[in-house]
């Protein structure tokens, strides 16, 4: 279903479609996320991909019209670029190893050292918290951040007020 949301981003010239197909791509994603026990992550998209996003968007659509306009020329260089990254990326992802192998690194170093040692290093008595407050902290910070962001411009656009003539606020 991502696949296909995603062809038809690239084949739509309106974009309001445009906006409305990005917002059903990050609930795809969010849903993706919660099935890979990612929730934290998957809140993160779901408000900020789905929610915020395509609500500063939409405002965005409506100070700016609605119609892309047509390329001057081809786009070969950009699709070539975007395929060398494309490739890349999924060469990197052939050393990883299976998708929830019991002898992966993260299993075998990582998860017996937060099970084991979380409560003496963190204090906190839930594992997850522990993880998600302290060992990822930063991470954490930088989600709340982007959400922040995302919300202030938000406000932002929403509080624009248009200019008459005159320069007096409509």
């Amino acid at each position: 279903m991502m696949a296909v949301t995603v062809l038809a981003i690239a084949v739509q010239r309106n974009l309001f479609s445009v906006v409305v197909l990005a917002g059903i791509y990050s609930f795809l994603m969010a849903t993706v996320l919660v099935a890979l026990d990612a929730v934290d992550v998957a809140m993160t998209e779901a408000s900020v991909g789905a929610g915020i996003s395509t609500v500063l968007l939409l405002g965005a659509l409506y100070l700016c019209g609605g119609e892309e306009a047509k390329p001057l020329a081809r786009p070969w260089l950009p699709l070539a670029v975007a395929a060398v990254i494309t490739g890349a990326l999924v060469y990197g992802t052939l050393g990883l190893p299976a998708f929830s192998d019991p002898s992966a690194p993260i299993h075998v170093h990582v998860v017996p050292r937060y099970l084991n040692e979380a409560l003496r290093e963190t204090g906190v008595q839930n594992v997850v918290t522990a993880v998600l407050a302290s060992y990822r902290g930063y991470d954490t910070l930088g989600e709340t951040i982007v959400v922040f962001t995302a919300g202030a411009g938000v406000i932002a656009l929403l509080r624009r007020l248009r200019r008459r003539g005159n320069g007096e606020p409509r």
